[in-house]
């Protein structure tokens, strides 16, 4: 029996992996801003769920959460960074103190859990650290360019914390969730729509995409927890996951273009060294 502790478990992606660990048998460390909205876990699983409070943005909070998930179940086995959201704007009429706030829990919300998981971790030389990403973390577009660095960030972050640890026995993933059918592009998202006429057909037309996807996005949140379960069960799991098939499809094709680009230009790219 494994131990997690997931973030961002009052809806969607979050939810619905605190639902498939606890009826797969393992414990959780459920936690969310607002407990009531999860107050149902420990109702129906009164001895595996753990309801925390937990405001990932908040040095405090995440301490205490760390310290009443060692005091009730002892070792952390598994931590799912999952707390996040979106917001939508052109990079030149974005309002910075939203970009941010959005920042600390994305980003520096994930890094403050890690930190805090860490040290057990490697104390145990076991552990698996799963960093739920998104398509936009490995490919940019209009409008999306903030919530895109985020999670750009959080991919590097992974990347580099992966090979830091891996002689330690500790297993880090990113996932790059494609759509899925959560709040993200309802309730959840943020976003400033902008008065620039001259983003109109671009960045403006695009942030009416993303909010029209909502409740349409072809992706099942249970079916995406499952696959996280096979993910912490693999012998050598993947650093960076794709998850859907749109993910797969975009992130291949930029792949592919980027590719493309680097042999287009080959020759001004190695060009630079000094002369023998």
């Amino acid at each position: 029996m494994r131990t997690w502790l997931i973030t961002g478990c009052s809806s969607g992606i979050g939810r619905a992996i605190a639902e498939a660990v606890l009826a797969a048998g393992d414990r959780a460390v459920v936690t969310a801003r607002r407990p009531a909205d999860i107050a149902d876990f420990a109702e129906r699983y009164p001895d595996a769920a753990l309801i925390v409070p937990l405001d990932v943005a908040d040095d405090a909070q995440v301490a205490a959460a760390f310290h009443a998930a060692e005091e009730r179940f002892g070792a952390l086995d598994i931590l799912v960074n999952n707390a996040g959201y979106g917001y939508v704007a052109s990079i030149e009429e974005g309002d910075l103190d939203k970009v941010r706030a959005m920042f600390e829990t994305n980003f520096w919300g994930a890094v403050r859990t890690i930190r805090a998981a860490l040290p057990g971790m490697r104390a145990r030389r076991a552990g698996h650290i799963v960093n739920i990403s998104s398509l936009a973390g490995r490919i940019s577009n209009p409008a999306t360019g903030y919530y895109s660095t985020s999670k750009f960030a959080l991919e590097a972050l992974t990347s580099a914390l992966a090979r830091e640890v891996a002689d330690l026995g500790i297993k880090v993933t990113a996932v790059a969730a494609g759509q899925y059918r959560t709040d993200f592009s309802g309730r959840s998202l943020k976003s400033d729509d902008g008065r620039i006429g001259d983003y109109d057909a671009g960045a403006h037309a695009r942030i009416a995409l993303v909010k029209s996807a909502d409740g349409r996005q072809p992706g099942d949140p249970a079916k995406l927890a499952q696959a996280i379960l096979k993910l912490v069960d693999m012998v050598e799991p993947p650093i960076h996951l794709a998850m859907g098939p749109d993910a797969y499809a975009a992130i291949k094709a930029r792949t592919e273009e980027m590719l493309a680009s680097m042999e287009q230009h080959r020759e001004l790219t190695v060009s630079t060294d000094f002369d023998a």
